[in-house]
């Protein structure tokens, strides 16, 4: 368990509301009064809203980058989590990390390729992935670097949990188990490591312990309930649950069986933790317990006096939260939050 100036959990995800009461409404007004014009006239034609977007009284609720995180092709794009209700958040504001840009994958030429130590190397279109038995599951994604600035000591007044957390995002993803895929293949005795590759510009490639692999790890063709965006790997991706997020290769195209780790580009001159002694440590893959509060938050405004809900988040690669502890004086005494379900492992 860790404690933050605020908010500690134990320990993907839940909305934990930390206290639980309502601001005084404003009086009531007769029903002559001010009758608003949307209730007399008739609305927007729907013939031609082939695809539904928010309100856009809504239109301050994006996703954001920050300038010295975004280059042409590469960079990172952050969630709202501020302005966001539950855990799950909406495909157009899930978290964006890129290393070479988004590439438009025609779904029906996608073939995802498994070989090295296997019985049958075997070659898979997405309809022949989509043959096999589906699963859905609500996951947690981060990256790697999110909350990076308190480690530079770089908070700025003005952040948001936007700024500080925005590289977190969670939905229902729909897929095929890869447990199910690679027994296709014949897993041969040895085969301890998996490379992932997948099919950007820099072919992002990471080492994957095959028993994450065996375990709970989904090929993900489905988010929210809608194919994956392309920016969130179309037409298939890897998740790999409560592990950090570029691990969960995007446009996935190859996996490698072999017997030691592949010692790839991304995994050796970066996404390694820096020890004190100057050494780095390689392949710390779960993401450990975080909690934030989202509402109030820096940035939002208050525009009631009196109570308010005080909502936020706890979540961890290592299973289930199972307490989340709130402060009001500066961690001098800490008090229990009510834990919001669904409370997921």
């Amino acid at each position: 368990m860790i404690r933050r100036t605020i908010l500690r959990a134990g320990v993907t995800l839940a909305a934990a509301p930390l206290a639980r009461a309502i601001a005084a409404p404003a009086p009531a007004q007769s029903a002559a009064e001010g009758v608003p014009r949307w209730t007399k006239e008739q609305g927007a034609p729907i013939a031609d809203d082939h695809y539904g977007a928010p309100s856009p009284f809504e239109s301050h609720v994006v996703r954001r980058p920050r300038d010295k995180l975004l280059f042409d092709t590469s960079g990172s794009v952050f969630t709202p989590l501020q302005h966001l209700d539950g855990i799950i958040t909406p495909n157009g504001l899930h978290y964006i990390r890129s290393h070479a840009g988004t590439p438009a994958i025609d779904p029906d030429q996608h073939r995802l390729m498994v070989h090295g130590m296997v019985d049958r190397p075997l070659s898979f279109s997405m309809e022949d992935l989509m043959r096999f038995p589906s699963v859905s599951a609500i996951h947690f994604l981060e990256c790697s670097g999110n909350t990076g600035l308190y480690k530079q000591s770089n908070i700025k007044p003005d952040y948001t949990v936007q700024d500080t957390h925005g590289l977190l995002s969670c939905a229902e993803w729909t897929g095929v188990r890869l447990s199910d895929v690679l027994a296709e293949a014949g897993v041969q005795p040895g085969a301890t490591w998996m490379l992932a590759e997948g099919a950007d510009a820099c072919a992002m490639t990471r080492s994957i312990p095959v028993a994450k692999a065996m375990d709970d790890a989904i090929l993900a063709y489905s988010q929210n309930g809608e194919r994956l965006r392309p920016e969130q790997g179309y037409p298939l991706r890897l998740l790999l649950p409560g592990y950090e997020g570029n691990t969960n290769i995007k446009w996935l195209r190859r996996l490698k069986l072999g017997p030691v780790p592949f010692e790839t580009r991304e995994e050796t001159s970066k996404y390694t933790d820096l020890e004190p002694d100057g050494k780095a440590l390689q392949f710390n893959f779960v993401m450990r317990v975080k909690s934030v509060i989202t509402r109030p938050s820096p940035g939002l405004q208050l525009k009631q006096t009196g109570f308010h809900e005080i909502t936020g988040l706890a979540w961890s690669g290592n299973g289930r939260v199972t307490r989340v502890e709130v402060s009001a004086d500066g961690g001098a005494s800490w008090t229990d939050a009510a834990l919001q379900g669904p409370v997921l492992p």
